[in-house]
C-alpha cells in the first residue's frame, strides 16, 4: 500500500482499534509458486499492548504460506465506500473510494498447541459472546476429544510486525465544510449510504479539530 503523509496513520492505539474492530484479515506470502493469500480471523494479542496479532490457519495452509520460515503481510481493512463528486459541490472534482486500511508484515512465530488452544479459545468466545445463548468451545454438545480433533487441524501464530503501514483516506484534504456534506451523505439513505464509515470520518475530524491550536 503506498503511503501518502495527508493519510497516515501513525497512533499505535488508533490501528489497533481499526484492527480490533475489523478482525477478518487477508494474509498473503509470497511462496516458490508465487503469490498466495488466505482469509482469517486475526486478533491483537491481549497479553501486549503493540501491534503484535494472533491467529491461526486450517492445514496446510502452514505449509503454503511456509509459517514461520517467511514473511506474512497481514490486511485488516476498515470502513470503505465510494464518494460521488457531486458531494464536493460545483468544483472539478472525480470520483473517489474513502477506506482505512492497515498492513501488518513480519515472519510470525508458531504457538504450541497449548498456546494454540488458547487462541481458538478466544475467537469462539470473542463471536460467541454477543450470541443470547453463547454455545463455547468447552460446552456441550461438545467434549474434549472433539475439541483436540479441532484443534490438531489448526496452527497457530503470533506475529510482531517488523513492517507496518496503516493508512486513512478520509478525505482530509477537503474543506471542513465539504467533509461534513460527505458525512451527512454517508449517513443517509441514499444508494451509497455507508453509516461506518461516516462515523470514521466524524471521529477523524473531531481528531484533527483537537490537534489543532
Amino acid at each position: 500500500m503506498r503511503q501518502n503523509p495527508s493519510f497516515t496513520l501513525a497512533d499505535v492505539a488508533e490501528i489497533r482499534r481499526v484492527v480490533d474492530a475489523d478482525p477478518w484479515a487477508t494474509m498473503v506470502s509470497n511462496g516458490p509458486e508465487g503469490l498466495v493469500s488466505s482469509h482469517y480471523v486475526v486478533l491483537l494479542d491481549q497479553d501486549r499492548d503493540d501491534l503484535t496479532v494472533v491467529g491461526h490457519v486450517g492445514r496446510p495452509d502452514d505449509l503454503i504460506h511456509g509459517l514461520g520460515e517467511r514473511e506474512l503481510l497481514v490486511v485488516f481493512q476498515g470502513p470503505h465506500g465510494y464518494i460521488s463528486p457531486g458531494w464536493y459541490g460545483d468544483v472539478p472534482s472525480v470520483p473517489t473510494w474513502n477506506y482505512t486500511a492497515v498492513h501488518l508484515a513480519g515472519v510470525p512465530e508458531i504457538l504450541s498447541d497449548e498456546e494454540n488452544l488458547a487462541v481458538l479459545d478466544r475467537l469462539v468466545d470473542r463471536f460467541e459472546g454477543r450470541m443470547p445463548e453463547p454455545r463455547k468451545m468447552w460446552e456441550r454438545p461438545n467434549d474434549p476429544a472433539f475439541v483436540a480433533r479441532l484443534a490438531a487441524g489448526t496452527v497457530g501464530f503470533r506475529l510482531t510486525p517488523t513492517r507496518v503501514v496503516a493508512k486513512r483516506k478520509l478525505s482530509q484534504n477537503k474543506p471542513v465544510e465539504t467533509v461534513e456534506t460527505i458525512i451527512a451523505e454517508l449517513d443517509s439513505d441514499g444508494p451509497y449510504a455507508q453509516h461506518a464509515l461516516a462515523a470514521e470520518m466524524r471521529r477523524a475530524q473531531q481528531a484533527r479539530a483537537g490537534a489543532r491550536p
